[in-house]
């Protein structure tokens, strides 16, 4: 795996232990072009970082060294942990992304991020429920890495989680209306998988946030923000093979 350098000024200079690294974070850039992506990472004025970029032809710049703390995460929880640019890799995958005519992630690109991330998993014993995207840690901010990154296909490969559902078979269960019980049971569901909570926001504005962060994750053909069966049996499946 080659990697080449190109260091931002934009971390923590205290150096953190190993043992602290416990959480990989995919983003896409988001911006119009991977030059700009990558000017704005390396300049100081934009406050903002990663570790490793994957550019549009795979090919991997380090960023931040992974003993420092990045600038990635920026407001954001896990299960009880808080901020997790402390405890946690971030990873910026070139893509335009929602609001700059989002693309499919390349082969290419898929390549390389299973490269890296199967490195990292090895070196720092990062265990697979803790392999997050922006839009996980931080639904009322964030939509990435999106609906078109291949969770799915990772998973397969040991890199995060998915359901073992199959897929036509649940699909029958699509825009089915969930009862207020079971719809408070799949917010609470959300909860136990790790998604954050947050009281400073109006209570249903942020389940449908939540909602759709989970859409985007493990439902990935339809975005409604709307609890229906089938994801509610996609969370009780999660859940399951969490604990």
């Amino acid at each position: 795996m080659k990697v080449t350098l190109n260091f931002s000024p934009n971390f923590d200079t205290k150096k953190r232990k190993k043992k602290e690294i416990k959480f990989i974070v995919f983003h896409y850039t988001g911006m119009t072009t991977e030059k700009k992506a990558i000017d704005k990472l390396l300049n100081q004025n934009s406050k903002v970082s990663c570790h490793y970029f994957i550019k549009n032809n795979a090919k991997i710049i380090k960023m931040v060294p992974e003993i420092y703390t990045a600038w990635h995460a920026g407001v954001s929880g896990w299960k009880k942990i808080k901020s997790l640019n402390k405890n946690s890799i971030g990873i910026e995958i070139s893509n335009p992304g929602h609001e700059f005519k989002y693309l499919n992630f390349s082969k290419k690109q898929i390549n390389s991020i299973l490269k890296l991330t199967k490195y990292l998993i090895k070196k720092y014993k990062i265990n697979s429920k803790f392999i997050l995207g922006h839009s996980d840690i931080a639904p009322d901010r964030k939509q990435d890495p999106g609906e078109k990154f291949p969770w799915e296909f990772l998973s397969k490969n040991k890199i995060g989680i998915w359901h073992d559902l199959n897929p036509k078979e649940i699909k029958v269960y699509r825009k089915l209306k969930l009862s207020n019980v079971l719809k408070i049971k799949f917010i609470k569901n959300l909860y136990k998988i790790g998604y954050p909570r947050n009281s400073k926001i109006n209570k249903n504005k942020y389940n449908k946030n939540i909602t759709v962060a989970f859409q985007r994750r493990f439902r990935q053909e339809l975005i409604d923000g709307k609890i229906d069966k089938e994801c509610f049996l996609i969370s009780e499946n999660l859940i399951k093979k969490l604990n």
